[in-house]
């Protein structure tokens, strides 16, 4: 490996899928479409199983799958991409109409449920909307039915599109917390070069995710190789690593790939998140600078939450300060104003004060809604020592 022994500094195998619980699966339009000649019913159908095993082991499996563009083109009977926007929303809208029945079709005989769910950049980028599309995914696992997600080219332009399904497949793998992300591709991991056109280029099969080096492996943005597609994968695990999420890149027809590498088979290419997943996410919360605003809490709610560990329950709080929204960090205080903890707030300001001193039962009552029965829950909550 010579140049690249440095990123290899990593643990050898393949243990963090094999311990992975929720894990978010990216296929690319090229193995969904068979190059483009239509939706693979064979290969679809494959992965559902594989899934629907995964499933009945207790993991919980989010489906980001390309291939809408694709289909569509192949059923208005156009041989060339286009290149208007409008063309490529039309196709899109086609096309997504077969890629979720195939998903739906097939997931159904293998006995799970299934969702389509389509996002844009804004859905994300909002934190309102990022925060109702990740209860309604967690929902969705809750209830033993797949997500199915893409990106939503009916409507996206060239300011709001993800660009690639990698970088969404990341982005999902944040929204969601997940142990890892597999991206299922048409080429057998990274190597040290492009296999297509340097023999000598050597398979990678475990190295840190986020190393500059591995950017230069595949080339960068501008190289053939980088066209193809293997820098934007490099990218998303460096993105899905941020929230602790471990990345695989392998062949999408691998025999039982996804069954093979939940068990910890060394296939394709493994980029190891350096920081665990609560690690990431609490140590985001503890280094927020700035706090939209805070909530009092009686003595009881601070022995809860110091000694037992518990979820702050509104009931808890006396009194709120400040104007913040869902999802935004909030300091909690004790009853001198001395901060004892800070997390994110699963009411804004104007709800947390309607519900202060309420029991979680009487919320729909007061709001019209429950969206948690927390103010802040434990996993999204740090202490302060």
């Amino acid at each position: 490996m010579g140049q690249f022994a440095s990123v290899l500094n990593v643990p050898k195998n393949f243990d963090v899928l094999r311990h992975a619980h929720r894990v978010v699966v990216k296929v690319g339009s090229s193995l969904v479409t068979n190059e483009g000649r239509g939706l693979d019913e064979g290969a679809i159908g494959e992965w559902c199983r594989q899934i629907a095993l995964l499933v009945h082991q207790g993991r919980e499996i989010i489906m980001v799958s390309s291939g809408a563009i694709a289909e569509g083109m192949k059923r208005l009977g156009w041989s060339t991409r286009p290149h208007e926007i409008h063309e490529l929303q039309a196709a899109a809208a086609v096309g997504q109409m077969g890629l979720v029945q195939m998903y739906e079709t097939k997931l159904r005989e293998n006995g799970l449920g299934s969702a389509q769910v389509l996002l844009t950049h804004a859905d994300l980028a909002d934190r309102e909307r990022y925060l109702n599309a990740r209860s309604t995914l967690l929902t969705l696992l809750k209830l033993s039915v797949v997500p199915v997600i893409n990106e939503n080219d009916t409507v996206v332009n060239d300011e709001i599109k993800f660009g690639d399904n990698d970088t969404l497949g990341a982005l999902v793998a944040n929204l969601l917390e997940a142990d890892a992300l597999i991206i299922l591709t048409d080429q057998k991991g990274l190597f040290t070069a492009d296999p297509r056109k340097d023999p000598s280029a050597q398979w990678v099969q475990v190295a840190k995710a986020g190393d500059a080096a591995l950017e230069a492996m595949a080339g960068g943005a501008g190289s053939s190789l980088g066209r193809g597609g293997m820098i934007t994968k490099i990218l998303a695990a460096k993105r899905a690593a941020g929230s602790g999420a471990s990345t695989v890149i392998a062949w999408g027809r691998e025999p039982n790939a996804l069954l093979r590498l939940c068990q910890g088979e060394s296939i394709g290419t493994l980029l190891v998140a350096s920081t665990p997943k609560t690690q990431a996410r609490k140590q985001w919360i503890a280094d927020h600078l700035q706090m939209r605003g805070s909530v009092t809490i009686d003595a009881g709610a601070v022995q809860k939450l110091q000694q037992a560990g518990t979820s702050l329950l509104p009931i808890g709080m006396t009194a709120v300060e400040g104007d913040f929204s869902r999802g935004d960090v909030i300091a909690i205080r004790d009853q001198a104003g001395q901060e004892v903890a800070r997390g994110l707030t699963n009411y804004a300001s104007a709800e947390a004060r309607l519900i202060c001193r309420k029991p979680s039962a009487a919320f729909e009552s007061i709001l019209g809604y429950m969206a948690e029965p927390e103010m802040v829950h434990r996993d999204n909550m740090v202490i302060q020592r």
